[in-house]
């Protein structure tokens, strides 16, 4: 089956629908950096009424088949929390991005939160340029700043990608198209898949620009 980008330019595919019925169509990558739904239901800023944003669409569960289904030749990321790391297959390295500032959370009987994790599984023909230590810190998106509700800085995506040197990198999940734009700017080719359109229409106006603002 061909599948018909929303969005393609010489460095960028981007594709219009549920990655479980895409990924089966497009030939092998050399890296998956990626920022599934964690499965926790999330709703950003869901405590003010002028910055709400939506949940995210299939934030039921944690899309745990992607490990059967992806399998890079170089590397692949995987963006979690540390409440997740029980089910996922044992990754080689966690790596620890420090946000800068803590988000809310249950403020009565909870540390903030200042970090995420990545999860790092190299594959078969994994080699670094340089190696990299696993505690990254780049500064989140201000809340009022949000294009998608769980959207990552540049900051932290550059490092995984430059790190190596993967020419195609794939995010199934690409929301607003961040990691797609970081590779662009690292001269790497792209390809990404998005379930909500809105974002997908965002992501290609991103590709679009000559250089993304550095964040």
């Amino acid at each position: 089956m061909t599948v018909k980008p929303y969005f393609q330019d010489d460095d960028v595919v981007i594709y219009h629908g549920d990655c479980r019925d895409i990924l089966p169509t497009l030939g092998p990558v050399d890296l998956v950096l990626t920022d599934p739904p964690y499965g926790i239901d999330y709703q950003s800023a869901w405590r003010t009424d002028w910055n709400r944003k939506d949940k995210i669409q299939g934030d039921w569960e944690f899309p745990l088949w992607l490990f059967d289904v992806l399998k890079p030749s170089v590397a692949m990321f995987v963006f979690c929390r540390w409440d997740i790391l029980p089910i996922l297959p044992t990754p080689k390295s966690f790596i620890v991005w420090d946000k800068g500032n803590h988000s809310m959370g249950d403020l009565r009987h909870e540390f903030g939160r200042q970090w995420e994790g990545i999860a790092f599984y190299p594959g078969p023909h994994h080699v670094f340029r340089y190696r990299p230590k696993d505690l990254i810190y780049a500064m989140r998106v201000a809340p009022d700043q949000l294009i998608h509700p769980n959207e990552k800085p540049a900051g932290i995506l550059r490092p995984l990608i430059d790190c190596h040197n993967a020419q195609t990198i794939l995010d199934p999940f690409m929301g607003s198209g961040t990691t797609l734009r970081a590779a662009k700017d690292l001269g790497r080719r792209a390809i990404g898949v998005e379930v909500e359109e809105r974002y997908c229409e965002i992501a290609a106006r991103r590709m679009s620009q000559s250089v993304m603002v550095l964040v």
